[in-house]
């Protein structure tokens, strides 16, 4: 009777295992594929489209992907790419620079794609610090 019991509880907690891992799934791929408009910018006339992220890396999946993660992530942390804003010839010349300082292998024909790829995913962005706030009641701090 208890292995008996210990079975079913066992198949059980397997089964509502998967189903959780399921929906948990589903939620993230629903999450990189939506697309979001931010309120602020709703306001502007400008929406936002979230691009999907690689888990792995937090860098953006699109054409070139694979490409920067061979070359580039062998020697760094993707977070060095994400957190830098470039055009193309300021990509090229820290690609240069990576060749001259850091032992970097010559890229050859892969190197116009990753340029392309570092070029539009992490290009200069033209914004502020953030949104002005609007329609704020504010009120006087009592002491």
């Amino acid at each position: 009777m208890n292995k008996r019991f210990f079975l079913i509880i066992t198949g059980f907690l397997i089964v509502i295992l998967l189903v959780f891992s399921y929906f948990a799934d589903r939620r993230r791929i629903d999450e990189k594929s939506m697309v979001q408009s931010d309120q602020s910018n709703l306001n502007q006339g400008v929406s936002v489209v979230m691009k999907p992220v690689d888990d792995e890396t937090g860098l953006i999946i699109g054409p070139g992907f694979n490409l920067v993660k061979t070359n580039c992530l062998g020697c760094h942390s993707g977070k060095l790419i994400t957190q830098n804003r470039a055009n193309r010839e300021a990509w090229k010349a820290t690609i240069r620079w990576m060749q001259q300082t850091q032992n970097l292998w010559d890229l050859g024909e892969n190197e116009p794609k990753i340029l392309d790829y570092l070029s539009k995913n992490y290009a200069p962005q033209q914004m502020g610090r953030r949104a002005p706030l609007q329609d704020v009641e504010w009120y006087d701090l009592q002491e």
